[in-house]
């Protein structure tokens, strides 16, 4: 406990790097917050060195069981802290406001419970993005550098010493190094995503903030009508390649661009499964949309279809029509999808698509095993060979995740809110997505939710940015036995 403490204050000395953007905002737009975000980096580091020191006599290197520890704890305190500015400068909020803020950030999600976006100081606007880009980048090295090696829901398939293509994956021998190389491309696709926004009209606060949104797959905006604001065919195509591209594996991308060629992505049984779904869903709903008149022509029905369908598959969030409008087939379709879509090794969430594909192979098998009970036939992906441990992962998670999500809308329900808005808040929350249906859909915010349902749907965040299982795995007495 001690030797993840050490580490605990580390992060949390290391995340206070992270207030210097919103500081560097302040003093450019002389908003008068610059103090307040001081207080609260200062504070933040503090602690962290603080408890680096008390525990160093203590540090030693981590074991995986360490692991579920430290990343639940990393999230909930790196959290916890980051509500002090919002605290300090928004007092008309409360703890559970902000600390669903917060988390909302963290982990990806970008539900908010802020309304008057367009009027809030441009550093706060700055720091609820860069909690965002923050997560994202954290959840990318979770997913390739920590979570295999904790073997969380078929996760351990991609540990570096797995044999055969799987190789791949494994960037390099020291997690550091993994980190290194992922965030170069994180931080190159963000310029890239910065400069493209601000080419099709966007201020430059503006490009940053949802530069940093689309990249790290979250719903966070500067604009209480997100990207209806613009009313820019540009802009959304832009923010749309950015998250298809956000959507895939950061692994794959690091090797395509240190090898400069597409062959990667062309291998990638995710990529090419996520692309062929997210084609379909587009032209399905855009097709549909046509034929119930919501739009006056196919053209605008797909400009509508591809952006909105894209952002919230992708786990993205932002979106430029109220989709709830829709025929009822397609913003429930548009929630299946953030559910099973986002590539392993991306900030989104949801199930992923490798467990999709994976399930999808063992149905199969089971099918042709009833008609030929004696025939050999292997489960793979990609030309990779599925071991039984790693399927077995996977339905172990499916399980919890179907499980965790219905008591998680129970939950909502015994507390009096509405079934849609229950179903809605849950899904897009534990999904990661942000706007859900009811209460909580597109251009409305959480705020209309009580203190309790707003804790719920905390939990729901945490559970779904961390895989439930390193959650869950804490509530376990054998966990806590030596």
């Amino acid at each position: 406990m001690l030797a993840v403490a050490n580490v605990l204050g580390l992060m949390l000395a290391g995340f206070s790097a992270a207030y210097l953007l919103p500081i560097l905002a302040a003093l450019i737009s002389d908003d008068g917050t610059v103090l307040p975000f001081v207080v609260a980096a200062l504070a933040t580091g503090g602690a962290g060195l603080a408890l680096y020191a008390a525990t160093r006599k203590s540090a030693r290197e981590l074991k995986p069981r360490d692991g579920f520890l430290l990343v639940t704890l990393g999230w909930v305190l790196i959290s916890a802290s980051a509500t002090i500015p919002l605290l300090l400068l928004l007092p008309h909020l409360t703890f559970t406001e902000a600390y669903f803020e917060t988390m909302s950030g963290i982990t990806t999600t970008g539900a908010t419970v802020l309304t008057g976006l367009d009027h809030l100081a441009p550093s706060i606007n700055l720091w609820r993005h860069t909690l965002e880009w923050c997560g994202g980048l954290a959840m990318i090295v979770l997913a390739v550098a920590v979570l295999p090696l904790l073997g969380i829901g078929g996760m351990q398939l991609y540990r570096g010493e797995a044999p055969g293509p799987v190789r791949e994956d494994k960037l390099t021998p020291r997690i550091t190094e993994t980190v290194r190389s992922l965030s170069y491309v994180y931080v190159t696709l963000t310029v890239v995503g910065v400069v493209v926004l601000r080419l099709c009209g966007m201020s430059w606060l503006d490009a940053i903030c949802h530069a940093f949104s689309a990249v790290g797959l979250g719903a966070f905006s500067t604009h209480d009508q997100s990207i209806r604001y613009f009313h820019s065919p540009s802009i959304e195509l832009a923010l749309a390649a950015l998250m298809i591209v956000a959507s895939l594996s950061f692994a794959r991308h690091f090797i395509a661009l240190r090898r400069l060629t597409l062959e990667p992505y062309v291998r990638d049984p995710e990529a090419k499964a996520i692309v062929v779904t997210l084609a379909a869903s587009v032209i399905g709903i855009a097709a549909l949309l046509t034929i119930a008149r919501t739009f006056p022509s196919f053209g605008v029905s797909l400009r509508h279809a591809f952006f909105n369908v894209v952002s919230i598959a992708t786990t993205c969030g932002l979106v430029s029509d109220d989709y709830t409008t829709w025929p009822v087939l397609a913003p429930y379709w548009m929630l299946f999808l953030c559910c099973i879509l986002c590539s392993t090794g991306c900030a989104g969430g949801g199930i992923k698509m490798f467990r999709t594909l994976l399930l999808s192979r063992q149905a199969g098998r089971e099918l042709k095993l009833l008609v030929h009970p004696s025939a050999v036939a292997p489960v793979r992906i990609g030309g990779r060979l599925i071991p039984d441990r790693v399927s077995d992962s996977v339905l172990a998670f499916l399980f919890l995740y179907f499980m965790t999500t219905a008591v998680l809308v129970f939950a909502l329900l015994a507390s009096g809110l509405d079934f849609v808005s229950s179903f809605g808040a849950i899904i897009a929350s534990i999904n990661n997505t942000g706007p859900g249906l009811g209460l909580v859909g597109p251009f409305k915010t959480y705020h209309a939710l009580t203190p309790y349902q707003t804790w719920i749907c905390t939990v729901a965040m945490l559970l779904g940015r961390l895989e439930i299982f390193s959650v869950l795995v804490l509530a376990t007495p054998a966990f806590w036995r030596k």
